[in-house]
């Protein structure tokens, strides 16, 4: 769908995957695990792509962005606003994904380091010249979503914390922290950084060059 912005969202359908990286994934990091299934218990709307600068005026009246492209430098809090009055301009309630939707989103039912080939889909260190990348420019993962390994880091949901070592469904992360979750890896990161597990984390007032979001909505469409 389309929504008043001009917006596309694209449908995730419920499901279940394995959270997290398994102990034989090269270049692992202790917090991306254990590995624990997880179900998705209700389909949602997710933005076909990174939250672009025009987006963010539209709806704020304000671009904090050094690069021109998707919107970066913003906040955790930055990205509650944004979803805030996009809820209230839209008439739909949007939010930023909680970190198993947004895990489960990138896979698109993958079980690799990466939901396909990292060169066709992800701006990264390497290839990126320094700087981001217009969204949709690279190859979409099977959900139909574009960049969401590379470009700019996604803010989630939740608090940083602990993975649970026993199934789960619909998980909201720990109910309080420092650090919120931030996914995906960057223009900058190196390409190990953008597998589909790792997880980062920055205080909610944190932002830079390298940092963006995405956003779901929850509500039916019209």
């Amino acid at each position: 769908m389309t929504n008043l912005i001009g917006m596309k969202l694209v449908w995730i359908p419920a499901g279940e995957f394995m959270m997290g990286s398994p102990m034989s994934e090269a270049q692992r990091h202790s917090t991306e695990g254990p590995q624990h299934r997880v179900r998705i218990s209700k389909g949602f709307w997710m933005g076909a792509y990174e939250v672009t600068q025009q987006e963010y005026l539209a709806v704020t009246g304000n671009n904090p962005s050094i690069f021109d492209l998707p919107v970066e430098s913003v906040s955790w809090e930055d990205a509650q606003g944004f979803c805030r009055r996009l809820s209230q301009k839209d008439g739909r309630t949007y939010r930023l994904p909680t970190e198993a939707e947004w895990e489960y989103a990138c896979r698109g039912g993958t079980t690799g380091p990466y939901a396909g080939d990292l060169e066709a889909m992800a701006w990264h260190r390497e290839n990126s010249g320094d700087r981001t990348h217009r969204v949709g420019q690279k190859r979409p993962n099977a959900f139909g979503v574009y960049d969401m390994h590379g470009n700019v880091f996604e803010w989630c949901q939740n608090w940083h914390g602990d993975y649970a070592s026993s199934p789960e469904v619909d998980p909201q992360g720990p109910a309080g922290g420092s650090y919120r979750v931030l996914r995906g890896g960057s223009w900058g990161t190196d390409p190990r950084l953008c597998r589909s597990a790792v997880r980062v984390g920055s205080t909610p007032d944190g932002g830079n060059s390298e940092v963006g979001f995405r956003v779901v909505c929850v509500s039916a469409p019209n």
